[in-house]
C-alpha cells in the first residue's frame, strides 16, 4: 500500500479557526498527493463564498487539487453519507483537546463520526498557518489483527510528512505479568518475566515491519517501546509525555454505551487528545 489517502475530505464550519484548519488541511493533503474535498454543511452564501476562495488564495502548494462542496442536513449524518458516496480515504476533523463530562457522554460531532465513518480519520488540535515539521510520530503496536495496517500507514505518514523518529508502542497489560511481588525472588521472577514479553512483542513488531515499503522507512529512526499499563491510557499519556506531533491508532471495533461507562481503549485519548490523532481504519 504505497498511498493509502488518495481522496481527502475536510468538513468545515465558519470558526475563528477556518482559515488555519484550511491551510494546513490543504498542506497535509499535498504531501499525501490526495486530491482535498471541502465540505460545508450549511446555506452557501456569496459572503461564505468568498471567505473561502480568500483563503484558498493563500495556499501554497498550486498544484492540488481542491473542489469545495456545500451541503444541508444534519453535519455527522452528511459527513457520514458523504465519506461512503465519493470513496473517502481520510476525513479530517477539528477537534478539541480537551473534553468536559458533558461532551463525554453526549458525544461532540468529531466523536461520533469517529465511531461510525468508514474511512480513517484524522483529528487536528494544534493546526498552524506556517508550517511546523512533524518530528515524531507515536503509532500503537499492541496485537491485533489491525494493527500491521495502523503501523503500515504510520510508516507512510512519517514519511510523507518528513518525520525523522517513529515509536510503535507495544502496551501490556500488567496482568500478563501474573507475579505478586513480596521479596526479591518474586521481583526477579517478575522482571524476567516482563523481559520475556518485550522480547515477544518486539519479534512480532519486527515481522510487521518487514512488509512495509522501503521507501517509507528511509531516513527513519524506528525504535519500539514496551509500556506496563492500561491499554488506551498508557500510549495517550507516552505520546503526551515525549511530545509526539503525530499518535496513530486502530480504529475502535465497537464503541457503545457500556464502552462509555466503562471506556474502550481509544475513548480514553479522544476525551483527552495529547496531540493530532491519526485513527486508521480499513476500507472495502
Amino acid at each position: 500500500m504505497n498511498a493509502p489517502f488518495k481522496t481527502v475530505l475536510f468538513g468545515f464550519a465558519f470558526s475563528p479557526t477556518l482559515r488555519t484548519n484550511i491551510l494546513e488541511t490543504s498542506r497535509i493533503a499535498y504531501f499525501f498527493e490526495a486530491k482535498l474535498i471541502l465540505l460545508h454543511v450549511g446555506e452557501k452564501t456569496a459572503t461564505k463564498e468568498a471567505q473561502i476562495k480568500g483563503i484558498l488564495s493563500a495556499v501554497e502548494n498550486r498544484g492540488l487539487e481542491i473542489s469545495i462542496q456545500w451541503k444541508t442536513g444534519k453535519p455527522d449524518e452528511v459527513l457520514l453519507a458523504t465519506c461512503q458516496e465519493s470513496n473517502i480515504d481520510l476525513l479530517i476533523l477539528g477537534a478539541l483537546q480537551h473534553e468536559n463530562l458533558y461532551q463525554f457522554y453526549v458525544g461532540s460531532i468529531a466523536r461520533k463520526l469517529t465511531r461510525k465513518v468508514c474511512c480513517s480519520v484524522l483529528l487536528l488540535i494544534k493546526p498552524s498557518e506556517e508550517r511546523v515539521p512533524c518530528q515524531h510520530v507515536v503509532v500503537n503496536g499492541q496485537e491485533d489483527e489491525d494493527t500491521p495496517l495502523a503501523i503500515s500507514n504510520a510508516c507512510y505518514v512519517s514519511h510523507a510528512l518528513g518525520a525523522k523518529r517513529l515509536t510503535i508502542v507495544e502496551e501490556i497489560g500488567q496482568k500478563e505479568v501474573a507475579v505478586e511481588i513480596t521479596d526479591d525472588k518474586s521481583l526477579k521472577k517478575a522482571t524476567i518475566q516482563k523481559e520475556r514479553l518485550k522480547h515477544r512483542e518486539d519479534s512480532r513488531v519486527r515481522k510487521i515491519l518487514k512488509s512495509v515499503p522501503e521507501g517509507h522507512l528511509k531516513n527513519l529512526k524506528v525504535k519500539t517501546q514496551s509500556i506496563f499499563g492500561k491499554s488506551g491510557y498508557s500510549i495517550g499519556h507516552y505520546a503526551e509525555v515525549v511530545r509526539a506531533d503525530l499518535l496513530v491508532m486502530n480504529a475502535p471495533k465497537k464503541i457503545g454505551l457500556l464502552d462509555r461507562i466503562f471506556p474502550h481503549d481509544i475513548e480514553h485519548i479522544l476525551s483527552d487528545l495529547p496531540t493530532d490523532l491519526l485513527i486508521v481504519r480499513k476500507t472495502n
